[in-house]
């Protein structure tokens, strides 16, 4: 399992994921699971995915490289040459459908689900940023102001805090705050997730990154973040009033 989110913002884009992949047990790796097109002054594309893995690999380097063309044919549409972000979102959504018209099959016949979701956000020039969460059928749906941010795989434990803080206008940093803190409240929650976990940070009309980072155990940064967290939610459930009604 995984965990990834994105924050589209009125100051820019947060995006972080952790890098866990486990079969079992016994038999869990690290893999990263954010892919970046940036050609600076131009565009900014970020996709985080989760699923199987073979699945969102394939995809995901269809839509970055795009299929092999007949000759005389044009070239292939891929995140590199998108015109606008909805046709990036739907380069990877073709890829998706392309990745289950090739493997769908065999992988029911192994009784294998075809799983794979993701994340696509930034922006090309002359365009507003963008975030998208593309399904395993293809299609996609669009980030509004109402609604700034996606989770997508292990997503319920890092909700509420998403749920109650997260605002189109909230600070770039304190989005960074935010995804950290989701991150942590999953980890704690589930073993399928873990560290390395990779964030990128975008601001509007930058066209380059502003941040790429991976986030060790160690992380000083980090670790601060979790550790503040803690000791906030202690003293917070300690100063809340004690119940009115007869205890005994």
């Amino acid at each position: 399992m995984t965990y990834c989110v994105a924050l589209l913002l009125d100051q820019g884009i947060v995006m972080l994921s952790d890098t866990r992949t486990n079969a079992g047990v016994d038999n869990i790796a690290t893999f990263s699971k954010l892919a970046v097109v940036e050609r600076p002054g131009e565009r900014v594309i970020a996709v985080l995915s989760a699923g199987n893995l073979a699945i969102t690999q394939a995809a995901v380097t269809r839509a970055i490289e795009g299929a092999s063309a007949p000759i005389g044919a044009d070239a292939p549409r891929t995140l590199a040459n998108a015109q606008t972000m909805f046709e990036a979102a739907r380069v990877l959504g073709e890829a998706v459908r392309e990745v289950y018209a090739h493997d769908g099959k065999a992988l029911e016949a192994q009784d294998y689900a075809f799983d794979a979701n993701f994340l696509i956000a930034g922006q090309i020039k002359s365009e507003r940023m963008r975030l998208f969460q593309v399904y395993s059928a293809g299609n996609f749906i669009e980030s509004t102001p109402d609604t700034p941010f996606f989770q997508i795989g292990e997503h319920k434990y890092g909700k509420p805090i998403l749920d109650r803080v997260a605002r189109f206008d909230i600070p770039l940093e304190d989005a960074v705050k935010l995804a950290c803190i989701s991150l942590d409240s999953t980890l704690r929650s589930n073993l399928t997730v873990g560290l390395p976990a990779d964030i990128v940070i975008y601001r509007r009309d930058a066209l380059k990154l502003a941040s790429r980072k991976r986030i060790l155990s160690d992380d000083p940064y980090f670790n601060s973040i979790r550790e503040g967290w803690s000791h906030a939610l202690r003293n917070a459930y300690r100063e809340l009033p004690p119940p009115p009604w007869p205890m005994s």
